[in-house]
C-alpha cells in the first residue's frame, strides 16, 4: 500500500458534539457542510444524529440532498446559502429548509413553494451572507406573515474572545430578532464558549466537532500516516527535491514519503514541519512536491516503514499554524487518494 492512511475517529467526533451541546443552554445543532469538513458525511453524520443532533447545516442545497439520503426524514436540513436559481426542486423534495439571504431570494422561495418552511439569515456586522438591517426593516413584516422558522446571524470574531466585534454583532442581532418571538440561532463553536449570551435557541459547532480550535479540549479526531517509499544516505553538500532549496549540512539518511500538495499537505507548512515516528520528529527536507515529501531520518537510527503527519504530537491547528492558515483548511484539503480508516460509531 502505497497511500496514506487517514484515521477518523467517529467516538470523538461524538463525545466533541456531547460536550458542546452541554455548555450550551439552548439545543445544539451539528454543521456537515464540505462532505463534514473533508471527513466523510454519509459517516459523519450519522453518528452526529445517533448523538443527538437533530439540526444540521450544510453549504449549498445540492449538499443537503446527499444528507437527506444518509439521514432520512426525521432530521431538520438548513442550507445557509438560502434558495438559489434553480433549488425549489431539491428544496421542496428533500424536504430543505433554505436561510433566504435577500429579498430576491425571499420572493423566489415564496413563488416557487408557498408554505414551505425556511428560515432568514440576518447581516449583523459580518457582510457576508444575509439581510442588512435596513433590507430587514423593509421585509420583515412580510416575512414574518410567512412564519419563519428561524432567525440567524454569523459571528465574525467568535474565536477573538475579546474582540469588540462580538458584543457589536450580538447588540445588532438583538436589536433585529428580539421582538419576532422566532426561534434564533447565532453561535457557532466560538459562540458557544462565549458564554450564555450567545446560545439563543440553537448553538451550530462546525469546527469544535472535528477537533480544531477555538475548542482547546476538544478530542483529537484524526491521525494520518504515510508509508516510506524509499530510504537513501547523502552527504555533505548534496541537495533534496526541487529548486535545490535543501543542501545537507551533513551526512544525511532522508526517507520520502508518499504523499505531497495533491493529498493535501500546503507546500508552506513544510520548512516548519516534521513527520514523527513515535516520539522522533523527523524535519522535512526540502520543497513539498505534488506526490512525495523527503524527510530527515538521520536521528532516528533505523528505516521507518511509515510516518505521521497528523496524530499526538501534531493536530490540524499545529499545521495550520506551520503553513500560515486555519485548521478548516487542512481539514478539508485533506485528499482522496488516502485510505480512510473509520474507527468507533
Amino acid at each position: 500500500m502505497s497511500s496514506g492512511t487517514l484515521t477518523i475517529d467517529l467516538d470523538a467526533i461524538a463525545a466533541n458534539w456531547r460536550a458542546l451541546n452541554a455548555m450550551s443552554s439552548g439545543e445544539t445543532a451539528a454543521v456537515v457542510k464540505a462532505d463534514a469538513y473533508g471527513l466523510g458525511v454519509d459517516r459523519v453524520a450519522r453518528v452526529l444524529a445517533r448523538a443527538g443532533a437533530r439540526h444540521f447545516f450544510v453549504a449549498i442545497a445540492e449538499e443537503g440532498v446527499s444528507l437527506r439520503q444518509v439521514l432520512g426524514p426525521d432530521v431538520a436540513i438548513h442550507v445557509f446559502s438560502g434558495h438559489m436559481p434553480g433549488d425549489a426542486d431539491m428544496i421542496g423534495d428533500l424536504d430543505l429548509i433554505p436561510m433566504i439571504n435577500s429579498l430576491d431570494q425571499m420572493i423566489r422561495h415564496a413563488e416557487a413553494l408557498p408554505g414551505h418552511p425556511f428560515g432568514v439569515q440576518l447581516d449583523s456586522g459580518m457582510n457576508r451572507l444575509g439581510m442588512e438591517p435596513t433590507e430587514w426593516d423593509a421585509v420583515r413584516q412580510i416575512a414574518l406573515a410567512q412564519n419563519p422558522v428561524m432567525l440567524m446571524s454569523h459571528l465574525a470574531c467568535a474565536d477573538e474572545p475579546e474582540a469588540a466585534m462580538n458584543a457589536q454583532q450580538l447588540a445588532a442581532f438583538r436589536a433585529m430578532t428580539d421582538d419576532t418571538d422566532v426561534p434564533r440561532c447565532f453561535a457557532n463553536t466560538g459562540g458557544i464558549l462565549l458564554g450564555s449570551d450567545y446560545h439563543f435557541d440553537l448553538a451550530r459547532p462546525g469546527i469544535g466537532l472535528y477537533g480544531g480550535r477555538p475548542y482547546t479540549d476538544a478530542r483529537p479526531v484524526v491521525t494520518l500516516d504515510i508509508p516510506v517509499i524509499q530510504c537513501r544516505d547523502i552527504a555533505l553538500g548534496e541537495m533534496v527535491g526541487y529548486g535545490t532549496d535543501f543542501t545537507a549540512p551533513r551526512a544525511m539518511r532522508i526517507a520520502t514519503v508518499a504523499a505531497g500538495y495533491a493529498d493535501g499537505i500546503l507546500r508552506a507548512m513544510g520548512p516548519k514541519t516534521s513527520l514523527w515516528a513515535e516520539d522522533t520528529p523527523c524535519p522535512i527536507t526540502g520543497r513539498i512536491s505534488m506526490d512525495l515529501i523527503g524527510v530527515d531520518i538521520t536521528d532516528l537510527g533505523r528505516d521507518p516503514s511509515h510516518l505521521q503527519l497528523l496524530g499526538p504530537h501534531q493536530g490540524i491547528d499545529v499545521l495550520a499554524d506551520n503553513a500560515g492558515t486555519i485548521g478548516y483548511e487542512i481539514l478539508t484539503s485533506l485528499g482522496a487518494r488516502y485510505m480512510r480508516r473509520y474507527i468507533g460509531g
